[in-house]
């Protein structure tokens, strides 16, 4: 049996033109945004834990985990890069991701490299980020609390994300497919995606926030009267 993998990374010819254009020339304006403004987070503690990030997800997106019998997906990212480099900083990590692996692996198409980066690189990092920065106070009252928190930001972003992927086959589909069976598929794939998103994500934000807390931007950004050692232990309370 092929299995088909059914994560975001949209191929070439599934909108039309005039379309991958629009959200080309949208996630450019919107990455150089994100460029200007990474410049605030990132110094010498902060960039080689954006080059880790990078480098992770990359790795982590070439490995598929199955979801149901003849499909699989893969880690998308939005909400770990938001949670550990912010979502400046995660804009840019993911894009790198998306670039690197349309110019060298032919995952995800040149034409639609403009729509798969506003989906995973916009619209999954600041939804996640979104969430994870909405559920901060909990996530700094001890670690399980902080997985939860990254648990449900990465499966939010997830879903949500697919959402970008229905509107602009909605705006632009070439395909064949109906919207309403894009949008169906979408959304129920990627919610079973998102729980292992959520999983990956709550794994790899509690590790890093086990050994260096001060490394993960949520809690670096949090309020003054809720030290980010907190995390450390179950029993802690900000």
């Amino acid at each position: 049996m092929t299995t088909t993998d059914v994560a975001m990374h949209m191929s070439d010819g599934i909108v039309n033109a005039p379309t991958s254009l629009i959200f080309g020339v949208i996630s450019i304006v919107i990455v150089g945004y994100a460029a200007v403004r990474a410049r605030a987070d990132l110094d010498d503690r902060t960039a080689p834990m954006a080059g880790l990030v990078t480098a992770f997800v990359f790795a982590v997106q070439m490995i598929n985990f199955p979801i149901l019998p003849g499909a699989s997906g893969h880690l998308l990212g939005g909400a770990l890069v938001a949670i550990l480099v912010g979502p400046w900083v995660g804009t840019l990590c993911i894009t790198i991701v998306l670039v690197v692996q349309a110019l060298l692996f032919a995952d995800g198409g040149l034409t639609a490299l403009g729509t798969n980066v506003f989906n995973m690189a916009i619209i999954g990092v600041f939804v996640g980020w979104g969430v994870a920065r909405a559920l901060r106070g909990l996530a700094r009252r001890s670690r399980g609390r902080l997985l939860a928190t990254a648990f449900v930001a990465a499966f939010v972003n997830t879903v949500v994300a697919s959402l970008g992927f229905v509107l602009q086959y909605a705006i632009g589909g070439a395909a064949g497919a109906t919207t309403g069976t894009v949008f169906a598929l979408m959304v129920g794939f990627h919610a079973l995606i998102g729980i292992g998103e959520g999983v990956i994500t709550a794994a790899t934000v509690g590790a890093v926030a086990a050994v260096r807390p001060d490394l993960v931007h949520l809690l670096r950004t949090a309020p003054r009267d809720a030290p980010a050692t907190a995390v450390r232990g179950e029993g802690s309370s900000a």
